[in-house]
């Protein structure tokens, strides 16, 4: 029991430490300064003397929170989570995946995330640590699209057979390709060919 107490005691100013307000409101300053960063330079451009620059905080500080720069990139690329992670329920696939795209369309030329991308994929070639953030991310913004075709086959709508990850990247992927390699308009005429053409060959019934 006595060392069990002594053993809490000492934990108990670790615990303050962590919760402490100036330390919160440091980790903060950090994260937000980073993806500041990111934003204008991508990932390559990133360094500790810049991130202590814009936040304010010491590079001692920093290094106290992340021991090297790849864990700082780390924990700023997961901040990065913008759009509903709920997906719409408008009653049918078509609906689903209309509102989905159309609100990716947007993010992709609108969310910070989307002029951070192309940087992440290049490091995660050659980053394992990355390259698992990246994953992450990827399968956070898939999620509501994958939820909407899941529902799809409880409704009737799509086969249970269907491999929905091929669906879901087929539905995805167009508006990937417009926006970081072709650099053409994502308008609702093209959401509306992606939908029909994807979703076509693979609703109940059809051949």
């Amino acid at each position: 029991m006595a060392n069990k107490a002594g053993a809490d005691e000492a934990s108990a100013p670790s615990q303050r430490r962590t919760l402490d307000p100036r330390v919160v409101a440091s980790r903060e300053r950090v994260l937000a300064a980073a993806l500041d960063l990111m934003t204008e330079t991508g990932l390559g451009g990133l360094t500790i003397d810049d991130v202590s620059k814009r936040s304010g905080v010491a590079k001692t500080t920093i290094y106290r929170h992340w021991p090297n720069r790849t864990a700082l990139i780390i924990d700023t690329c997961l901040q990065m989570t913008d759009g509903d992670e709920d997906p719409p329920d408008t009653g049918s696939i078509e609906g689903d995946a209309k509102a989905i795209l159309t609100e990716l369309a947007e993010l992709l030329f609108t969310a910070r995330w989307s002029s951070i991308t192309p940087s992440i994929v290049d490091a995660a070639e050659r980053d394992p640590k990355i390259a698992e953030v990246h994953g992450r991310l990827q399968r956070w913004h898939a999620a509501p699209l994958r939820a909407a075709l899941e529902r799809a086959v409880h409704r009737g709508e799509i086969s249970a057979d269907a491999d929905l990850s091929a669906i879901a990247a087929a539905l995805r992927g167009p508006l990937y390709f417009r926006r970081w390699f072709s650099r053409e308009p994502i308008d609702e005429n093209f959401l509306d060919l992606i939908i029909q053409s994807v979703l076509a060959g693979c609703r109940l019934g059809d051949t």
